[in-house]
């Protein structure tokens, strides 16, 4: 039940950090839109392609810091784990319920639904991830944490 609970604040964590990463505009976030979008708002004038750069180092780099420091912490002190399949494991199931969660309750449920993330003068431009595109995506990155998983475990055991 502990690992449930410790998915679901690591899942939680990430939704909070797109949400201070966006702040009250979704302009803030447009790096996570499709090419499409992002040219249309540059020919709006809404932002520029330096600002949006920026934007994404900043958040890019805080979101990782984040999420790295909080797995660490998770598997390392408060599971406490100190051999590297126990640690593997746990790992690769918190960045798989991430992920999926990202595709599934992010892109798909709260990307899609709200009005929020529907920037004014694209309206007529998709947006949203294709289911097909989310699957895609989500079993690529499935397989790439496979060896991030085999990273974190490592970290855990140098760190602690």
């Amino acid at each position: 039940m502990i690992y449930v609970l410790q998915n679901v604040i690591y899942c939680m964590l990430f939704i909070l950090m797109v949400r201070i990463g966006v702040g009250n505009n979704a302009l803030n976030g447009l790096y996570f839109y499709p090419k499409a979008v992002r040219e249309r708002v540059y020919e709006l004038g809404l932002t520029d392609r330096q600002t949006v750069k920026k934007k994404k180092i900043i958040f890019m780099t805080a979101f990782y810091i984040v999420m790295l420091t909080a797995i660490l912490l998770i598997i390392g002190l408060w599971n406490g784990v100190r051999d590297f399949w126990t640690g593997y494991i746990q790992a690769l199931v918190m960045l798989e319920v991430m992920n999926w969660f990202d595709g599934i309750v992010i892109d798909k449920i709260w990307v899609a639904k709200s009005k929020f993330w529907v920037i004014a003068g694209t309206e007529d431009i998709p947006f949203v991830q294709t289911w097909k595109q989310v699957l895609k995506k989500r079993i690529i990155l499935s397989l790439i944490w496979i060896v991030g998983a085999a990273v974190i475990s490592g970290l855990v055991l140098l760190i602690f």
